[in-house]
């Protein structure tokens, strides 16, 4: 599978998501300390943290969270006050020690970029990593919603971008190809994004492979309830079968 998301996630990234914001972080935040309290206390890892809006939300109840994520451009756009506590890697080889963490985060779907079979085995070491009573938070997109609500082209400008957007399902994955074009020089770029589309109910039998139960799912970031027909998000707070 070509790995994209190792030359995607860059400055021109940052600029064309900045709307997802510090505000929309620690109101996200905010929800899942609600639903899942041991995000609050202990070691917790910021799982592909990009720019650590997240992170930098939930330091503020817990001091001990930290962030990793392979982006070299967006872990250097981060506040400088939360580099400390920031590494650089690959979340298929983690650099931490089984049972030592009270939570993982990922935020904003960075979940389903792999074959099923790297998808299935990053979820079981997650798993190993969690100390008894941890808790992970899985943002992901609801399948059915998207399915529904897909947008086939559109284009816009960003920070000076241009962004010129085509969405299609292939197979069992969502693909957005994009041609960014900077204003200012005319210079081009195309990019793509490639997502497992998992089903809610294939999402709980990956995460009972892995020996986690899902304990709550919540379907947008302001929280309430999962709605198949109606969610935009697909947030389920898992925790290891013991």
């Amino acid at each position: 599978m070509d790995e994209w998301f190792k030359d995607w996630f860059d400055r021109d990234y940052a600029a064309i998501y900045a709307a997802r914001d510090a505000e929309e972080a620690a109101q996200a935040v905010a929800m899942a300390l609600q639903v899942a309290p041991a995000l609050g206390r202990g070691p917790v890892l910021d799982l592909a943290c990009g720019t650590g809006r997240h992170l930098a939300a939930l330091r503020r109840s817990n001091p001990l969270a930290f962030g990793l994520d392979l982006s070299r451009d967006l872990l250097g756009l981060a506040d400088p006050g939360l580099r400390p506590w920031l590494l650089r890697g690959d979340m298929r080889a983690l650099p931490v020690r089984d049972g030592r963490l009270s939570g993982i985060c990922l935020w904003f779907t960075p979940f389903g970029y792999f074959t099923d079979a790297e998808n299935r085995a990053l979820l079981a070491r997650l798993r190993d990593l969690l100390a008894p009573g941890g808790v992970i938070l899985l943002d992901y997109l609801n399948a059915r919603h998207l399915r529904e609500h897909l947008v086939p082209e559109d284009e816009r400008v960003a920070d000076g971008i241009r962004v010129r957007s085509r969405r299609t399902l292939e197979g069992q994955r969502v693909i957005k190809r994009m041609t960014l074009t900077r204003l200012e020089t005319g210079a081009t770029r195309a990019v793509t994004e490639s997502v497992r589309l998992y089903e809610p109910a294939e999402m709980e039998a990956l995460a009972a492979g892995a020996g986690l139960e899902v304990f709550a799912r919540v379907g947008a970031y302001a929280g309430g309830a999962f709605d198949a027909a109606r969610s935009p998000r697909w947030i389920g707070f898992l925790r290891k079968v013991v």
